[in-house]
């Protein structure tokens, strides 16, 4: 069986695809030689955090009860599950000890992973009530700037962008409906912090 030249449209296909690939691979390797060499972070750190003493022990409980083979915190785990870096910025201690006792409750439905046996992450819900406080504690006590993809409020200021999307965008039934976040007052804000 004798092979066939590959045609003229063929080979373009073949070397543009090629180029292509060989861009994305000095892309890659500029970007983590010179992400290894530079002295500060190449992409801003947004999501922080400060322990107190429950939070600490809760760290510890949150590692033992294995709860990182499907969820990132402190930038370690897998992402199969939802990333928690940033989560006590969003939920309260009390909301976040609410879901780890009774998750399908507060999803008023069914969750994939956390809530009766035989889901995988069912002995959640089982473990000692001060287990689940101090995990809780931990889980709020992972905290996000104002502005970055896991904190519940968008950046101080107004946004041209943003204002110009809505304004194209959203529909008048929506602009009568909600009220832009930006615009409350500090005190109003910070009332409904963590309840949701």
């Amino acid at each position: 069986m004798s092979r066939q030249p590959l045609k003229t449209g063929e080979k373009v296909l073949l070397i543009v695809s090629g180029i292509f690939v060989a861009i994305a691979v000095i892309g890659y390797v500029s970007l983590e030689t010179y992400r290894i060499r530079s002295d500060k972070p190449v992409f801003v750190q947004r999501t922080f955090f400060d322990f107190s003493k429950e939070g600490e022990r809760g760290s510890e409980l949150y590692r033992k009860a294995n709860c990182n083979a499907c969820h990132r915190a402190l930038r370690a785990g897998t992402s199969m599950g939802l990333i928690l870096d940033g989560i006590g910025s969003k939920r309260s201690v009390a909301w976040l000890e609410g879901f780890l006792k009774d998750p399908e409750s507060f999803y008023d439905g069914p969750t994939i992973d956390h809530g009766d046996p035989p889901k995988e992450a069912a002995y959640v819900a089982s473990l000692p009530p001060e287990d689940l406080h101090l995990i809780a504690v931990f889980l709020s006590e992972l905290r996000a700037d104002a502005g970055s993809s896991v904190a519940k409020e968008p950046p101080p200021g107004k946004s041209e962008f943003i204002d110009g999307m809505i304004q194209m965008w959203a529909p008048d039934s929506w602009k009568e409906k909600y009220t832009d976040i930006r615009d409350r007052r500090p005190s109003e804000a910070a009332g409904g912090a963590g309840d949701d």
